[in-house]
């Protein structure tokens, strides 16, 4: 089984334009290169996956794992900003929203990203800088 390291750990949807070009704003804003990442549909991420009780977590969403803690949705985003640090720990005032507001706003995005941004036919493949990144 994968074991995961202490490094947070971001499972994304590896076709979704929208994931893709998010995971790749993180990794550019990552100075300390902190995030490991893997995609969804990798057999990386379903055997780290069985290490949880995923059973409330909807796979379709970002999970960041984290210090022996699962994050999905909005919870992922924010501490995801607060990881990046600087300006992006500001991410942490969203949790003054409540998070069921929180998550039916990502539920919307989610729902739609394929249509407003598209899909790949395959999930994308690290460079060569970046594959010790990727698991």
């Amino acid at each position: 089984m994968k074991k995961i390291n202490s490094q947070p750990l971001l499972l994304f949807d590896g076709i979704c334009n929208l994931c893709n070009s998010s995971v790749q704003f993180i990794i550019s804003h990552d100075r300390q290169k902190k995030f490991t990442f893997a995609s969804l549909q990798s057999d990386a991420a379903k055997e780290i996956l069985l290490q949880f009780d995923t059973k409330y977590f909807n796979l379709d969403s970002i999970i960041l794992i984290y210090n022996d803690k699962i994050y999905s949705k909005s919870a992922a985003i924010i501490r995801v900003g607060m990881l990046l640090g600087k300006g992006f720990s500001l991410s942490v005032i969203f949790y003054i929203i409540p998070r069921f507001i929180r998550d039916w706003m990502y539920d919307f995005i989610a729902k739609n990203r394929y249509k407003w941004f598209g899909k790949k036919e395959s999930c994308m493949l690290p460079n060569k800088d970046l594959k010790n990144r990727f698991l």
